[in-house]
């Protein structure tokens, strides 16, 4: 038995009952094959919910400190997010987008699920920002089609994205695939990178519902 069926064995139940996950539209991934999962990023949890609610394991891009972390709670950080599918990448620095671009290619090439949330860090407060580009590059390099999705309610269960979250009742919502294959070999294309990544994000919208800050959050934040 994988880590992942331990985790959904032993913690599935519990993350069941307290926060009741009802998931829609899951047929629209593709039960084999290379697939982007890109999404709105609400809270801490949304990472722990995702994998939880699929059949297929998904991998995602996660802070190396997660699983750098020392004694029996470091370990066990460490244990439960690469069990997870979380792949640990040192994001800081002038590398760091690079290394998390590399890393969803080789997933893909393998013809696993990688998610990836485009506005590239949790939401200030509550709506929906721009995306980066880094999405649109991921596809149009591997063929491989974005699934969009919404983490509809983690925000209440855990506002802030810290804390232990509250119970509450959380929705998956995955919209219909999505695929770029008529710009192949423009994926350096700036153009067509922002068109491509803003089709993506204008999905995310109409299945989340939240209202659109057409600036990055990253920025949000600094102003704040």
């Amino acid at each position: 038995m994988s880590r992942l069926a331990i985790i959904k064995a032993v913690l599935g139940p519990v993350m069941r009952l307290m926060f009741r996950p009802r998931v829609e539209g899951a047929e629209n991934i593709p039960g084999t094959g290379p697939v982007i999962l890109a999404g709105n990023h609400l809270t801490f949890i949304d990472s722990m919910i995702m994998p939880i609610c699929l059949d297929r394991p998904v991998h995602f891009i996660g802070k190396d400190e997660y699983v750098t972390g020392k004694g029996l709670k470091g370990r066990a950080m460490a244990w439960f997010f690469t069990s997870v599918g979380m792949i640990p990448v040192d994001r800081d620095g002038g590398r760091g987008g690079v290394a998390a671009l590399m890393t969803g290619r080789r997933v893909l090439e393998e013809g696993r699920i990688f998610s990836i949330y485009p506005e590239g860090t949790r939401s200030p407060d509550g709506r929906l920002y721009r995306g980066r580009t880094g999405i649109a590059r991921l596809t149009l390099m591997t063929g491989a089609p974005v699934v969009p999705f919404a983490m509809i309610g983690t925000d209440k269960i855990q506002p802030g994205g810290a804390g232990f979250p509250r119970p509450g009742r959380v929705t998956v919502r995955f919209g219909e695939a999505m695929e770029f294959s008529r710009y192949d070999g423009m994926d350096r294309d700036r153009y067509v990178l922002r068109a491509v990544t803003d089709s993506v994000m204008a999905e995310v919208m109409r299945l989340s519902g939240q209202e659109y800050v057409d600036m990055y959050a990253t920025k949000a934040k600094e102003a704040a």
